[in-house]
């Protein structure tokens, strides 16, 4: 297969781009690094710089793929802005990086590129869930901006299955974590946000004596120390996942 990845020059973009690799598909990498980074690539990934709002540059790339006879399979798509706590100081900023630039994409795609795409979502598009574990027909309700970001494309993903037989997979993650392993066990890549925000690595740099502590705020939980609970997923697992969304897609259906 061909597959573009938005945003894959990024922790899990780029997991998945390589994951694709080593399966033998065609990986093209499609990212303005502002948060990736190109070296940590695979080799003979094709990289092309620019941003997703840039509908312009998707509708040629997408064209110029199909002259050379090697049309995109499907997109998956990883570019957008993540953090939850940021979203509430500008939300105006993500709902133009997530949301705005994703119908471009999205129009590009129903121009001249495939009908088939895999949405990196989020579990914030449930908010404060009533039941746990939270099941997938639970009510959405974010309570911020970047859920709220990420539900708008759903919804527009939904509309576009329901008119034009747009064919999708939108998944809901929770906190990703891990550093892939490649061959004989060595290590690709990590997390590596600038600034770093996330827990895991935060608490590694203590332990590595990069940083002096840690602090984790919050001790009126319902759980036996009043301590937050958070549920992780490999990042290697979560590849996994988007390609086996991706199979599913490409199989003959009607949704």
């Amino acid at each position: 297969m061909k597959i573009l990845v938005t945003g894959g020059a990024g922790y899990i973009g780029g997991t998945v781009a390589s994951l694709l690799t080593e399966k033998g598909h065609q990986a093209v990498v499609f990212d303005n690094l502002s948060h990736g980074r190109r070296n940590l690539l695979p080799p003979g990934v094709q990289f092309v710089l620019g941003e997703v709002a840039d509908r312009l540059a998707l509708e040629n790339l997408f064209i110029e793929a199909h002259d050379t006879g090697t049309p995109f399979d499907a997109v998956l798509h990883f570019a957008a802005l993540i953090e939850a706590g940021e979203s509430m100081h500008s939300p105006e900023t993500f709902f133009r990086n997530n949301t705005a630039a994703t119908l471009s994409l999205l129009e590009a795609m129903l121009a001249h590129g495939p009908r088939r795409l895999v949405f990196s979502s989020t579990a914030a598009v449930y908010g404060e869930p009533e039941v746990v574990p939270i099941q997938e027909d639970a009510r959405l309700l974010p309570t911020n901006p970047y859920g709220e970001s990420k539900l708008l494309v759903e919804q527009m993903l939904a509309w576009l299955n329901r008119i034009y037989g747009f064919r999708y997979a939108s998944l809901r993650y929770f906190n990703v974590a891990g550093a892939p392993e490649g061959p004989g066990g060595k290590i690709t890549r990590g997390e590596a946000h600038e600034p770093e925000t996330h827990l895991i690595p935060l608490v590694l740099d203590v332990a590595l004596g990069r940083r002096k502590s840690i602090k984790i705020f919050g001790d009126d939980y319902p759980t036996a120390d009043g301590t937050c609970v958070r549920d992780y997923i490999h990042v290697s697992d979560l590849a996994d996942a988007h390609l086996l969304a991706l199979d599913v897609l490409l199989q003959d259906g009607e949704k």
